[in-house]
């Protein structure tokens, strides 16, 4: 039996099939991000998950090496996906802090322009009486 495949499982899910480490709920991307990106080994991922073996983590990183293109080209387009989504909720569902943050940064403009035109005006009359 091909390696991967006994150890890799497809799975429908949310934004189409995902490939995990079979009868875990570990998708091979959260082995490449503590591996690559983290810098964990794979014995220390198995630390971290003692239900999985290191042959386990070594046939996520093949799978990955072996569909490079396609993963890395499917989570760059749902990483864009979930930005723009979050960009949008936010700009149409702003948080309360948000608002009282952009309230306060408008209190603040105006109190400073309030105090620049002062300024001018206290110039402008010793200016008039010098």
């Amino acid at each position: 039996m091909d390696v991967s495949r006994e150890h890799i499982e497809i799975v429908q899910g949310a934004g189409g099939p995902k490939a995990r480490i079979a009868g875990h709920n570990i998708r091979v991307e959260d082995v490449v991000g503590w591996h690559e990106v983290q810098g964990m080994s794979p014995s220390e991922i198995v630390k971290h998950f003692p239900t999985i073996t290191q042959a386990d983590v070594h046939a996520a990183l093949a799978y990955y090496w072996d569909n490079k293109e396609e993963l890395d080209r499917r989570w760059a387009e749902q990483e864009a996906w979930a930005a723009a989504f979050m960009e949008e909720h936010l700009r149409n569902n702003p948080s309360k802090f948000q608002e009282a943050k952009k309230q306060l940064e408008e209190k603040w403009r105006l109190e400073a322009e309030a105090q620049r035109e002062a300024e001018r005006k206290a110039l402008e009359e010793r200016q008039h009486v010098g």
